[in-house]
This record gives C-alpha cells, sequence and structure tokens, in this order.
C-alpha cells in the first residue's frame, strides 16, 4: 500500500486517546487518583512539602546531611525553610556525567492575611484584611467559600498549624459580592477594576461578644474563639502566615471524567509529576536523578525558598563534594527540565491565542521553547538542539506530546523557573500540563495531558 506524500511531510496532531493502550489508560486513571490525593493534602507550599516527605520517607527517602558519604541507589532529601524541598537518588554513574534535574514550583496564587488582620466595621461585621500573592483575577475570589491555611509561630518556638475549613462541618469563610440591583455603577467599570485589591476581605463573624461593657465586640468574639482553639492574642498575627484559599475539593470534570478539577494545579500538576516520576525511576537511574520543589515562582521566585536563591546550588555542590566531582563539571553536563503549567486552547477566547501554535487538551505534555512576553522578554529560549535531544527521548518512550507557545504574541505571556535555571549554565526546557482557568480558584486539567507529563518526567529521568 502506497503511503501518502502528506503522511511523510506533513504534521499531523492526533488525539492522545486515539494513540494510548487500553492498558494506558488504565494506568492513567490511577495516576489521577493519586494526583488528586496529593492536590487535597497540599493546599499550601508548606502542606505540600509536608506531603512530600511523607511519601518520600516511606519510599526509604532520609535527610542529607552536609559530608556524608553517598553510594549508587540512596535516596535523599533537603527541605530549605520548610517551603522548598529537593529530593535525590544517586545514579550508577559519577555526577562528573551530569545530573538530570526535575524542577516545578508548589506555590500558588492565593490571599495571603495581612500582618494585622482583624477588623469589625460598621456593617456589624468582622474580617480579615488580605494582600493577594501571585497574579489573580480579583474577582473570581467574592462568593466563593474559602478556608484558613498556615501556621503562627510563637515566641517560645513553637508552631501551631492551622487548617480550618476544609472538613465536612468546618466553618468557612466567603468574600460577600455587591448584589445585582445595586451593581449598575460596578458594571460600568473594567473586569479588572470591579472588585478592589483592599476589598478583598473574607468575613470573618457577626456575634458580638457577651459582655455589653466591651468594645469592638464582634471582632473581640472572633478573637475569643481563636484563643479557645488555638491560644492565640491578637498581637500572634504579626508572626503568622495564613491564607485564605478555596474551600473546594477536587473533583472529575466532564461526564466522562476525562479532566481534573482542582485549585492549586498551577504548579503541583507538575510536581507530582515529577515527584512521581522520581519515585518510578529510582531503580534504573544511570545519571543522579534530582527534584526540586521550590516556592515563590508565583512572585518572582526571591526570598531564600525561591529558585533565585542559593539552596539548589548547596545541595548540588554537597553532592558533587561527597563524589568528589568538581561541581562545574557536574553542571555543565546536567539537563533540567522545568515543569511549569501551559496554557490550553479554549474557544469561548480565540481572541487569547494563536491556535496553529497553541498546545489543546489531550494532546499532551506542552513543550514550550520559550515563554516570557513581549519579544519573548524573560524567556530562557531553550536551544534547537536541546528541542532535537527532547524529541527524540519522547518519541522513544512513546509520549505523547505537543509544542506550543502561551498566546498570542504582545497580548501578556508569562514566565516559569527556567531562566533560573539556566543561569546557573545549565541546559533547560520548559515543558507542562496544559491547563484551563490558569490561576483562577478551581483550574482544570485533561486527565491524559497530566499522566503524559508524568511520562515525560520519567523518560528524560531514565536518559
Amino acid at each position: 500500500m502506497s503511503t501518502k506524500k502528506s503522511d511523510l511531510l506533513l504534521r499531523k496532531p492526533k488525539n492522545g486517546y486515539d494513540r494510548i493502550t487500553s492498558a494506558e489508560r488504565q494506568e492513567m486513571k490511577d495516576y489521577c487518583e493519586g494526583y488528586k490525593a496529593f492536590l487535597d493534602e497540599g493546599r499550601t507550599e508548606r502542606e505540600c512539602v509536608i506531603e512530600i516527605i511523607r511519601q518520600a520517607e516511606a519510599r526509604g527517602y532520609r535527610p542529607y546531611i552536609r559530608g556524608e558519604a553517598v553510594k549508587t541507589g540512596d535516596k535523599l532529601y533537603r527541605v530549605e525553610g520548610n517551603k522548598a524541598i529537593m529530593l535525590a537518588v544517586i545514579g550508577s554513574e559519577s555526577l562528573e556525567n551530569g545530573a538530570v534535574i526535575g524542577d516545578a514550583h508548589i506555590d500558588n496564587p492565593r490571599l495571603d492575611l495581612k500582618p494585622r488582620p482583624l477588623y469589625e466595621d460598621s456593617d456589624g461585621m468582622a474580617r480579615f484584611k488580605t494582600h493577594y500573592y501571585g497574579g489573580i483575577r480579583k474577582y473570581q475570589w467574592a462568593s466563593i467559600p474559602l478556608s484558613l491555611h498556615g501556621v503562627i509561630c510563637m515566641k517560645d518556638g513553637s508552631t501551631i498549624t492551622v487548617r480550618l475549613g476544609d472538613e465536612p462541618g468546618d466553618p468557612q469563610l466567603t468574600i460577600p459580592d455587591l448584589l445585582p440591583h445595586l451593581a449598575d455603577k460596578q458594571a460600568k467599570e473594567p473586569l479588572w477594576l470591579a472588585i478592589s485589591a483592599e476589598d478583598l476581605n473574607p468575613v470573618v463573624g457577626s456575634e458580638p461578644y457577651p459582655d455589653e461593657d466591651e468594645s469592638d465586640r464582634i471582632k473581640l468574639m472572633v478573637m475569643a474563639l481563636l484563643n479557645e482553639k488555638y491560644g492565640i492574642v491578637e498581637q500572634d498575627f504579626s508572626s503568622a502566615e495564613l491564607c485564605a484559599v478555596p474551600a473546594l475539593r477536587t473533583a472529575d470534570i466532564g461526564l466522562d471524567r476525562s479532566m481534573v478539577g482542582a485549585f492549586g494545579q498551577d504548579d503541583r500538576v507538575c510536581a507530582y509529576a515529577t515527584l512521581k516520576a522520581l519515585f518510578d525511576a529510582e531503580n534504573t537511574l544511570q545519571r543522579t536523578g534530582i527534584a526540586v520543589f521550590c516556592d515563590k515562582e508565583e512572585i518572582g521566585s526571591y526570598g531564600v525558598t525561591g529558585m533565585d536563591s542559593s539552596y539548589f546550588d548547596r545541595f548540588l555542590s554537597d553532592l558533587c563534594d561527597a563524589q568528589q566531582v568538581n561541581l562545574k563539571t557536574c553542571i555543565e553536563r546536567s539537563f533540567c527540565l522545568s515543569a511549569d503549567v501551559t496554557t490550553a486552547y479554549d474557544t469561548n477566547y480565540t481572541f487569547a491565542y494563536e491556535k496553529r501554535n497553541a498546545c489543546y487538551v489531550n494532546y499532551g505534555v506542552g513543550i514550550s521553547k520559550y515563554t516570557g512576553s513581549h519579544g519573548k522578554s524573560g524567556a530562557s529560549d531553550a536551544s534547537a538542539e536541546l528541542l532535537a535531544y527532547a524529541r527524540r527521548i519522547l518519541d522513544e518512550d512513546g509520549v505523547v506530546w505537543q509544542i506550543g507557545e502561551l498566546g498570542r504574541v504582545d497580548n501578556g505571556g508569562g514566565g516559569t523557573i527556567a531562566h533560573y535555571m539556566a543561569r546557573r549554565g545549565i541546559p533547560t526546557l520548559d515543558a507542562g500540563t496544559p491547563i484551563l482557568a490558569m490561576h483562577a480558584p478551581f483550574e482544570v486539567t485533561a486527565k491524559l495531558d497530566c499522566y503524559m507529563t508524568y511520562r515525560a518526567m520519567r523518560a528524560f529521568f531514565n536518559h
């Protein structure tokens, strides 16, 4: 039978469901059940670190202490500031041949409580003042149920963990929106300005304290309840990290259950893929595999737990010292897959996309040669050689993949942590799961794309 010329020369994308086997479908479903559980356990970067440690220690990983000897098969981790963590599995080859690095972030957009958050106003309600973290569309955070997560660090050195609003029967918070009957003025505002940042104040109570001789009785009642539950006073908010996140459980989306809906999938979909891929490759690694789960990506990667910091360099340097390997040689021969989500084409918003260079749901993990905005500003822009290397590995492993960019040129844009790894001299490629409603309180991914992101990461670890 003759082969058509177009089959040989033209690119013909194919839906991933038409390319995978029944066995892969079952593996995909099993993988996504674990992913959904990970999302519900890790609602903040601190909670993700705790869950990663739990899973890692169950598989035999141990904290790595500087100066310890390492050998093939050792499974190690190091935590940075309780909000970032790195895992490593020592491969059969020396670090002189470099490492394979998977890098994802575990922070996500949310509403952080201000240092002096609790107040009572003339409407007879108490509220929390917030400062939003990362890029959000503020109107999306009104009139949805919110839960309270974080820690309160006391002067005596103890830490109180707060996780309130997720379990059945828990009280929840919310930011009431304006009723449509009185919203004529608001409706004329640009969407971006309809709700201001200083109005993102969740309601936390309305019942006054019983003693009529007290002042600020509603605020006092809320504080009395917090004192009863956690033993804190108002001044303790100054050394707390508390945030309001959507009190929405992870769910299957679509009558066919082909998608996942949840808060925080950017970038925990890639974080879980990286974690699971390292776990599943740990017995077959030739080069050392390192999984980095960083903080602060959504606000520029600054701070001691962001990728602009030196904690990764110190960890890699310590591992090289343990093998008496030159750090610079290791860096030059390493490879990093910067795992972060990309956007999925949505026909409701065709004005935002250039459809010939967009990623689509169910067409696999999305490869991004560059990110950035306005002339690729802020992008690391991977080389053609690196793309050829990636194509070979993905195709050899049967990974369903696609290549695209974030949206129309000059229509906005965004960055990842890739350029921080590239700045260290490590060849770095962006790849991740296409996502709908990125940065919204409830994001949507296709299960096939989640699974193929894991498959891609596993393929790179194994090369």
